[in-house]
């Protein structure tokens, strides 16, 4: 991709189809960045295998794998998925680059993403990049804006086996248990986890949450329905007026639901208001950190 540097994509996936999830072009969005992606497919209910094998068979290494579903603690199984697919990674690939399946990188962030792996790659005080990001809500046309969802992750990280996804893979540690020191990049991450068909969306609600949780739970706490009322989950959302990813545009097209939302009606706390104008004119940063930022 770029003299003195390989990159390689990677990530895990099982059932994409089932559950409506945008693997291909989460792939899609980052392989101009890659020379070679690595995928950790979980055996599936449905024709997972086969849609990752059209993506790009010269630059994809599938590693077909079984997930342990006995594991419901934290999602930890997720975990363990992302690690089969970094331990498939060669010794000669400088960054990593992390997508999970419900995530997309615009192209118009390739230039920033690029130029930032070249200026850090030979700082070995920087384990990984950090992005920000946009959670779509309901359909493609709303963001949320609460203090519920995450602002920022890591999604480059350096080719070190010593670091390891963390938890639910939500990030990345090393060693013994040692946040990563990141370089911050001046690019989003468009995270499309809650925008499937609410038939898809209802079914995953029901059968993810038993990743985390005990059948008892599950049936406590998670309404059996046809469809996922969207409608019901909502703090407060603004609207996208922007572009979404070029590799998006086709499924954007054939969406075939409709979900409207009155953003007057949001229920934004003074709190997260505050927070909101803090972090847009000041720069501050709240909430939970997995990562050390490096000035």
């Amino acid at each position: 991709m770029a003299q003195g540097m390989k990159v390689t994509g990677f990530t895990f996936i099982r059932n994409a189809i089932k559950y409506d999830y945008p693997v291909a072009e989460a792939i899609r969005s980052v392989l101009p960045l890659c020379d070679d992606f690595v995928i950790a497919v979980g055996r599936s209910e449905d024709d997972t295998l086969q849609l990752v094998k059209n993506i790009d068979p010269e630059k994809i290494k599938i590693v077909e794998t079984v997930w342990d579903d006995s594991i419901r603690e934290g999602g930890r199984v997720l975990a363990e998925e992302t690690n089969k697919a970094f331990a498939a990674i060669g010794a000669d690939t400088d960054w990593c680059f992390y997508i999970q399946g419900d995530e997309v990188l615009h192209e118009k962030y390739h230039d920033t993403v690029r130029r930032a792996m070249l200026q850090w790659k030979d700082n070995k005080e920087v384990d990984g990049l950090l992005f920000k990001y946009l959670h779509f809500y309901g359909s493609y046309d709303y963001t949320g804006i609460s203090g519920t969802w995450y602002d920022h992750e890591i999604r480059i990280i350096r080719n070190d086996k010593r670091i390891y996804s963390y938890r639910d893979a939500q990030g990345f540690r090393k060693g013994n248990n040692e946040k990563l020191q990141v370089k911050p990049v001046d690019a989003y991450i468009y995270h499309y986890g809650w925008v499937k068909d609410p038939r898809a969306m209802q079914q995953k609600q029901e059968d993810f949450n038993k990743l985390w949780h005990d059948d008892a739970w599950v049936a406590q706490n998670i309404i059996k329905a046809e469809e996922f009322d969207y409608l019901e989950r909502i703090d407060a959302l603004e609207k996208f007026r922007d572009t979404h990813p070029g590799v998006m545009q086709q499924r954007i097209a054939r969406r075939n639901w409709q979900f409207d939302y009155d953003i007057s009606y949001n229920k934004l706390s003074l709190k997260d208001r505050l927070k909101r104008l803090a972090s847009k004119w000041l720069g501050l940063e709240f909430g939970y950190k997995n990562y050390k930022l490096l000035r």
